[in-house]
C-alpha cells in the first residue's frame, strides 16, 4: 500500500492536466478584449471539414470560421468580398497561444462575420 499513494497522486494530477488541457482549448463565446487582433491578405477560401469554411494567407497561416456554412455563409460571396483583401481578423487567445478560429472577420470598416 506505500507505493500506491504516489502512483495514484500522480494518475490524479496527470488525469487534473489532460482535463486542464481540453477545457482550455474550448472557444465559447469570444470576447473582443480576450483575441489577439492581426491583419493579413487572404489568397485561397475553401470549404473545411465539419462545415468550416477555411481562410489561407499568402504564407503558411490558414484561419477558420467554425461551422461558417451553417450559419448561412457562402463561398462565393466570401470570395468576392474577402479574396486578394486585406482582412483583419479577431483570433481568441488560448493557454498555450492564439487560436486559428475566427472570432470576427472585417474588410476595411465592413464586418464580414463576427461572433460578439
Amino acid at each position: 500500500m506505500k507505493y500506491q499513494f504516489p502512483k495514484f497522486v500522480f494518475a490524479l494530477f496527470s488525469l487534473f492536466i489532460i482535463a486542464f488541457t481540453f477545457v482550455s482549448c474550448i472557444i465559447n463565446n469570444p470576447k473582443p478584449e480576450e483575441c489577439d487582433v492581426i491583419t493579413t491578405t487572404i489568397t485561397k477560401i475553401e470549404e473545411g471539414t465539419s462545415f468550416d469554411i477555411v481562410f489561407k494567407n499568402n504564407g503558411t497561416d490558414f484561419y477558420y470560421i467554425n461551422r461558417g456554412l451553417e450559419q448561412g455563409l457562402n463561398l462565393d460571396s466570401l470570395n468576392a468580398k474577402v479574396l486578394n483583401k486585406t482582412v483583419t481578423l479577431h483570433l481568441p487567445r488560448l493557454i498555450f497561444g492564439t487560436s486559428e478560429h475566427i472570432a470576427q472577420l472585417t474588410v476595411g470598416d465592413e464586418i464580414i462575420f463576427s461572433e460578439f
